[in-house]
């Protein structure tokens, strides 16, 4: 008996002991989950690419002292609620009463309606510490995102996707009312401003349109339904090595224009419609990298020199016609012809959601003599000027993400005195353009049990450009209210085609089962951007190839025809932006 009670008390003991090893354990184990990476653990990865701000994670704590930084590690229920609760994600009933809705101020059909509050966001905004009009160097930007994520924790978050050249952080902050996570079928969106380093404006705008949405959500209705229903992605500068070298008051030239090592980041992405030589640099990867990893929705580039919104294609399929004789290519390219996406009703819209709210840039006005003028604001790129190696047409083709380059000032970098006036006219455009991202049709792809289908290929019919379904078996596409139809197809299942409408007082809600494939079916070949578009440089679709993995043969000697080509689109790009 004796014997019994000495094990029970070195039982007893043993447990305590362990309890208190565990006790003390758990806060590790939290503080290295606050110290994962944001970027990837936000889309359900184990190792990150990114970094997050150590300064905005330890505020959220401090201001979240009774519970993890981190809500994938929370066992507070209603944080679980963002991400299908407790019980895990259910697919079918995401949208039941109660479910996933457009609540609180409801889904916003009246988008020509919203101006900005001059009474509740500005009053409110009234009483915190002002953003100065003033450009904000990379010390002091870093310095304002920093502070900004330490004092609205709950609607903010900061990240790093990358390092430039000279290894100044390309942060990313996050506006949103889940900040930390992905909300299950409500879109991610984004801008990218500052990619060429002299285009200062957009920059500035950004730093701006984070403090306009975070002291708004309180106060203004609309603000808050767009931070409670979207995930709002913000790179003030993609290229800070370019803007310290920049001079405030040059309107014209390239002094800051190209990153550190003198490469023009706007020409660097892979190009489907003509091979693209250059050499990846390190910022352009960070955005390839970042945009593979989050399926966003909608984009905007935000640039200088001109006054319009520019939308896809940016380059011409004719390029390849005249790729092995240089002189073709200085005529070709110049020729002023659209190159139409198959989406191009919806790009148009888009740029004229920008161009209409803009009291400037709707009139169409050149800049100067000798300038081009644009009727509405708005230009198909390629009509405008091509290029090779942009941004916008990556987005579209590798992601099915629907960008379009934002021009927001004549002078490339005007003084900074003007920058009120600038923030006046863009604030509205800013905030109905990423709006545009709930508009369409948006649902899940799901199996028989209710599963999610991650990577299922989505198209719409008669819309040559695809795109895919999330790790939660989510998709969204904007289109024009009318009747389409929803190619869908999976590896290991039936493909199948599904009748949609649109409408414009508010989303399609579309679920797609898919039923596994037998073994004698004809099995679904995952199709290829190249099948859809045409012969040529094929980017695979989505995930068979990361863009980063083509090998780029050497372009053959063209001689000083090639160099005239060179030479004139350098001076053109110098000019518009």
């Amino acid at each position: 008996m004796a014997a019994m009670r000495s094990l029970t008390t070195l039982a007893l003991a043993l447990a305590v002991a362990l309890a208190l090893a565990v006790s003390e354990a758990v806060p590790q184990d939290k503080a290295a989950d606050s110290a994962d990476d944001l970027y990837y653990r936000q889309q359900g990865g184990q190792q990150g690419l990114g970094q997050v701000d150590d300064v905005a994670v330890d505020a959220e704590a401090s201001a979240n002292p009774s519970g993890p930084s981190d809500p994938l590690a929370a066992s507070d229920p209603s944080l679980l609620r963002s991400v299908g609760g407790a019980g895990g994600y259910n697919p079918n009933s995401a949208y039941q009463p109660g479910g996933f809705q457009y609540q609180a101020a409801g889904y916003q059909p009246g988008l020509g309606t919203y101006q900005a509050s001059a009474t509740g966001a500005d009053a409110v905004a009234a009483s915190h510490d002002q953003l100065d009009f003033k450009y904000h160097n990379y010390e002091k930007m870093t310095k304002y995102l920093r502070t900004t994520s330490s004092r609205y924790p709950n609607l903010t978050a900061l990240y790093s996707i990358g390092k430039s050249v000279q290894g100044r952080d390309l942060w990313v902050m996050v506006v949103s009312a889940s900040p930390y996570e992905h909300m299950i079928g409500k879109p991610d969106v984004k801008y990218v401003a500052n990619m060429h380093g002299n285009e200062a404006v957009g920059r500035e705008l950004m730093l701006h349109l984070i403090q306009y949405l975070v002291n708004s959500y309180s106060t203004d209705p609309y603000i808050k339904w767009l931070l409670d229903n979207t995930r709002i992605h913000l790179l003030p500068s993609m290229n800070p090595d370019g803007f310290e070298v920049s001079r405030e008051g040059q309107c014209d030239g390239g002094q800051g224009r190209y990153n550190a090592r003198g490469f023009d980041l706007n020409r660097n992405f892979p190009d489907y419609f003509k091979q693209n030589n250059k050499r990846g640099q390190p910022e352009t990867d960070a955005v390839k990298e970042w945009t593979s990893k989050i399926q966003f929705v909608l984009s905007g580039g935000l640039h200088g020199g001109a006054l319009v919104a520019s939308y896809p294609f940016d380059n011409t399929p004719n390029s390849r016609m005249c790729r092995s004789t240089p002189l073709c290519s200085v005529f070709q390219n110049y020729a002023s012809t659209p190159s139409l996406t198959p989406d191009d009703d919806v790009f148009k819209h888009l740029a004229l959601t920008y161009s209409t709210n803009h009291p400037v840039m709707s009139r169409g006005v050149a800049c100067k003599a000798g300038t081009p003028a644009f009727n509405r604001g708005i230009t198909n790129g390629a009509e405008w000027y091509p290029l090779t190696g942009g941004m916008q047409d990556f987005n579209y083709v590798w992601y099915g993400c629907m960008e379009v380059t934002l021009e927001l000032s004549c002078c490339k970098f005007p003084p900074a005195s003007e920058l009120p006036k600038f923030w006046e006219e863009n604030r509205v455009s800013l905030v109905k353009f990423l709006a545009e991202a709930h508009r369409g049709v948006h649902g899940f792809v799901m199996d028989e049990n209710g599963n999610p289908v991650e990577k299922a290929a989505l198209k719409v019919k008669g819309r040559d450009v695809g795109f895919q379904t999330t790790k939660y078996g989510e998709f969204w596409r904007i289109l024009l209210p009318g009747v389409y139809k929803l190619e869908v197809y999976a590896e290991g299942y039936l493909p199948r085609e599904v009748d949609l409408m649109v409408v414009e007082q508010h989303p399609t809600l579309l679920n797609v089962t898919l039923h596994p494939a037998k073994r004698n079916d004809n099995l679904y070949r995952h199709p290829t951007v190249g099948d859809r578009l045409g012969p040529g440089p094929s980017p695979s679709y989505h995930n068979q190839h990361s863009p980063q993995s083509h090998t780029s043969k050497p372009a053959s000697d063209g001689g000083i025809f090639s160099s005239i080509t060179s030479g004139f689109n350098n001076f053109v790009s110098n000019i518009f932006g």
